[in-house]
């Protein structure tokens, strides 16, 4: 079927909600529950766990894990080896509830980022290379360094 999900033969994919022409390469690791829209691109050695939804036409490179609580917009671009984070106080083996992070429509995160639990990253937001962020990011600014600042307005 021509709009069926392409799924290489060495991801394993344990969900049903994967959109049309969706393509889940080598090596990904897709978790009961989590959502996939239609157009994405999800890159070798990835991992999206059970709570996560992702928009339409989503673009999500190589060394990324979604964990759960993350909701990712429509259109939004996820550079290689950007970080993710759902837990405010992580202690080993002790419960939590995560924390919804939310990247908005049109936003890009940039490699190696890193994106702490709880934030908004706003519509067409950008997240440079190595950013850590630590607070919301508004729509349509470009936020780079350590901690993330606003250095400009697109």
């Amino acid at each position: 079927m021509a709009d069926a999900p392409f799924i290489h033969d060495r991801a394993l994919v344990e969900t049903d909600s994967v959109g049309p022409r969706t393509r889940i390469w080598a090596f990904a690791h897709v978790m009961p529950g989590a959502v996939i829209g239609a157009d994405c691109n999800v890159c070798d050695h990835t991992f999206i766990e059970g709570d996560t939804v992702i928009g339409d036409r989503v673009t999500i490179k190589s060394g990324v894990y979604l964990w759960d609580g993350l909701r990712v917009g429509d259109d939004v671009f996820i550079g290689p080896q950007a970080t993710f984070t759902n837990d405010r106080f992580p202690r080993s083996r002790q419960p939590f509830e995560a924390v919804i992070t939310t990247i908005c429509r049109g936003a890009t995160i940039g490699a190696g980022a890193v994106i702490l639990p709880g934030l908004t990253v706003g519509e067409r937001a950008m997240v440079g290379a190595g950013a850590v962020v630590i607070a919301d990011v508004p729509s349509d600014t470009v936020v780079v360094g350590n901690p993330a600042r606003v250095v400009r307005t697109l």
